[in-house]
């Protein structure tokens, strides 16, 4: 016998024929779900297409209609007729000559500069006219705004002039019309936006919270376009609309050859009469890998590993350039478009989802502020925090603070804040909380680490995402605790950031009178940047504060966890005396109790301190470090000089511009002299702000070590636990490396201008005779 015949075997054709049947059918089902994946996918990507033409479409047609109406104020106003009745003070002419002919407008008038009337009774009088009224007289062009007049929202338009304001009010419509002109598909959304207000909207309002991420600007005109369609699905096996087609082509072909071959109309090659041979070496026909192992359903996990180990896997990290340097002592911090995207948040969602399955924790809330950008890196974290298989709260737009609280408000003790805090637009970043702490230095660091060794989890099943919104929460929790002796007028400059929107509210929650100033959330910042401790960035808020006679102006930045003063007279208190008052206050209830201030605050401070029954110590500065030493020391209130302030008395001892501003009405409702009588009599002394050197990157550090290795500052007492601190009798210098942007941070306070330039000289000489290419205008 034939040894070869003997190794083989015989399967019945009859059988194999049975089982095809099952198989086409299995095939032309897959083949259909893949398919019509594939046509959901191409009408999705349509769309997208056909919504982004549109937007650029209205994009165009706004800035032609807005274009359109300024040509016709600047022709109205250098016209003879308008010029003459200008030159001759004669503003009824003046006015009835700029609105002859002017099709569609409502209203020409031409106020006086002082605008009192205006600010006597501003609400009434519209806080968006009057911010186009202000902006009118001081730019060099037109100014427009969309604005609320009396019960309208119109658009308006100002000028300067001789006697003071131009003002015209045009119907919404001479914008929006071209807006509304714009062929959209069925399915999309499309919004004009100024600021966080939509002025007109269209479509799928389900889809105007993730708008933003395609959102383009009309010009410098102040609004944007923003739209969306709905969020896509990946197909089945992550197969791209094409290849899911081909596949699905394939496998129809596949059904159709086991239909034919079933009813006989195709003879399989190599089959007898009574059977098939099969070598036992050959591989397993498709039907028979079929029967043995089913196709797993799309989407379906492998099991997990059994060792430890393995619940670590590859996760695409290594496709995606990640920089190093944003990785910075305090939090996370780039560019958009730059070192920051999409891809890289998904990794960092990733990295902090793998410490918290390390620490055994499920939960986190996620909150982003008013930036562009922020949509879309909320996106990719959330996408990463899920994957890796934790449970995701996203509780949208709102400041960092109001993210610390909804961690502790709903008991996830994590936390991540989407934010560039007062940094440029086009920057942002993420500040983290993991089991009640603020992640820095170290920690911050293993994220990068883990990142760039692949040491990623990926969990089997993928966490839960729930959208809460926490604000009337956060700001119940404040009013039910705080509460003014006696009203205050109090002016808020959220400088466009995302404190605007819960600021007035909470303020006015615990009895303050609100006036709010640049209090609309647009992420490009478009009056000033929202960095409150640069004093020119007050100028506007010391101004409003004077206009309306307000018993105090506050500003918060772009995230809402720092805190600016000024008073009415226009004086800036700097946070480093606003800590002494605190401290006074906190320490009536709690005597003996230790309050933390930073390397940048006043000599003052200590002695201030000492008196009021409290233990002064000096740390160092960034918002992560302060906090870790308010847990290991139990201190009842922090602060420092960049206007972070940190309560651990009756509140959570995290940093929040908000509680704070709330705070300090509390105690200047509660005197009987004005708030700036209060503010007057903390010690004060003749000092600088921060002072800001430019140096390369990566250098900082470097230079500050130099100095500190030679400092000898005779007759001083010195610190080096952030920088170099030398302390005389009569003031004192610092000078140290910001561990967030490439500069030198330096600043000085003494008795008196003799010995503040004193200190400064000495500063001055040691470092340009260690960096001589510094410049340095202090």
């Amino acid at each position: 016998m034939n040894t070869t015949n003997e190794s083989r075997k015989r399967i019945p054709v009859g059988d194999l024929r049975g089982a095809l049947p099952k198989l086409a059918v299995l095939l032309a089902l897959l083949a259909a779900l893949l398919a019509w994946s594939g046509v959901r996918q191409w009408r999705e990507a349509r769309l997208l297409e056909d919504v982004g033409q549109a937007r650029d479409r209205a994009v165009e047609a706004v800035q032609a209609s807005h274009a359109a109406q300024i040509r016709q104020f600047e022709q109205r106003l250098a016209s003879a007729p308008v010029k003459a009745a200008l030159a001759a003070n004669d503003t009824a002419a003046a006015v009835a000559a700029l609105k002859e002919g002017w099709a569609g407008v409502e209203q020409v008038e031409i106020l006086d500069g002082a605008l009192q009337a205006a600010y006597d009774d501003a609400a009434v009088f519209g806080f968006s006219k009057l911010a186009l009224l202000e902006d009118g007289m001081q730019g060099d062009g037109i100014a427009t705004r969309v604005v609320k007049d009396g019960k309208q929202i119109a658009f308006g338009m100002a000028a300067p002039a001789p006697q003071g304001v131009v003002y015209v009010r045009l119907p919404l419509t001479q914008l929006t019309q071209a807006f509304d002109g714009v062929v959209l598909a069925k399915g999309g959304y499309l919004a004009l936006r100024q600021g966080n207000y939509s002025v007109k909207q269209r479509g799928n309002s389900g889809l105007q919270d993730g708008a933003e991420r395609m959102a383009r600007a009309v010009g410098k005109t102040g609004l944007r376009v923003a739209t969306a369609v709905p969020v896509s699905e990946p197909g089945p096996l992550g197969l791209g609309a094409l290849p899911a087609m081909i596949v699905a082509a394939l496998l129809a072909g596949l059904a159709v050859v086991s239909v034919l071959v079933a009813r006989g109309g195709m003879r399989l090659g190599g089959f007898g009469k009574k059977g098939v041979e099969m070598s036992d070496t050959d591989e397993p026909t498709l039907g028979e890998a079929l029967m043995r192992d089913p196709l797993p359903a799309a989407g379906n996990r492998a099991a997990a590993p059994s060792s430890e180990q393995d619940d670590y896997r590859k996760a695409d990290s290594a496709t995606v350039e990640v920089d190093a340097g944003i990785f910075r002592a305090y939090d996370i911090r780039g560019i958009v478009g730059q070192s920051l995207s999409i891809e890289v948040a998904e990794l960092i969602g990733l990295a902090i989802g793998s410490v918290m399955r390390d620490e055994d924790l499920t939960d986190i809330v996620v909150g982003r502020d008013g930036r562009l950008s922020g949509p879309d890196l909320v996106g990719g974290l959330i996408e990463g925090l899920r994957k890796a298989g934790r449970n995701v709260i996203d509780i949208g737009l709102a400041p960092t603070p109001v993210a610390y609280f909804a961690a502790y408000h709903l008991r996830t003790g994590s936390s991540v804040a989407v934010t560039g805090s007062h940094n440029p637009p086009d920057y942002n970043g993420f500040k983290i909380v993991v089991g009640g702490q603020t992640l820095s230095g170290d920690a911050i660091t293993d994220l990068y680490e883990r990142i760039r060794d692949n040491r990623l989890f990926v969990a089997n099943a993928r966490g839960d995402l729930q959208q809460r919104d926490v604000s009337a929460d956060y700001i119940q929790r404040i009013a039910d605790d705080v509460q003014l002796e006696r009203p205050l007028k109090v002016v808020v400059d959220a400088g466009n950031g995302v404190a605007g929107d819960i600021a007035p509210q909470l303020l006015e929650a615990i009895g303050a009178e609100v006036i709010p100033l640049y209090c609309d959330v647009d992420g490009t910042f478009p009056n000033h940047h929202p960095d409150p401790s640069e004093p020119h960035n007050l100028e506007d808020l010391i101004q409003t504060v004077k206009r309306f006679d307000a018993d105090i102006g506050l500003a918060f930045d772009g995230d809402g966890d720092r805190l600016g003063v000024v008073t009415k007279e226009g004086a800036i208190i700097f946070p480093d005396r606003l800590l002494m008052l605190f401290a006074a206050d906190v320490l009536e209830r709690n005597p003996g109790a230790l309050i933390i201030f930073d390397v940048k605050c006043t000599g003052k401070l200590q002695g201030w301190v000492l008196r009021h029954g409290g233990t002064p110590m000096m740390w160092k500065t960034g918002h992560s470090l302060i906090k870790a030493k308010m847990r290991e020391t139990g201190a009842e209130l922090a602060g420092e000089m960049s206007g972070h302030f940190f309560f651990q008395e009756r509140w959570y001892g995290f940093d929040d511009g908000l509680y704070s501003a709330a705070r300090l009405l509390e105690i200047l409702a509660n005197r009987a002299e004005t708030p700036s009588e209060v503010l007057a009599e903390l010690p004060d002394g003749v000092s600088t702000p921060e002072i800001k050197v430019a140096v390369h990157e990566g250098t900082p550090h470097a230079i500050v070590e130099r100095f500190v290795d030679g400092a000898e500052f005779e007759g001083a007492r010195l610190s080096t636990i952030d920088g170099l601190r030398a302390d005389w009798d009569d003031g004192w210098g610092l000078v140290r490396a910001s561990n967030t942007t490439p500069i030198l941070v330096l600043r000085f306070e003494a008795d008196n201008r003799e010995a503040l330039e004193r200190i400064k000289t000495e500063f001055r000489t040691r470092l340009q005779a260690l960096a001589p290419e510094l410049t340095m205008t202090f």
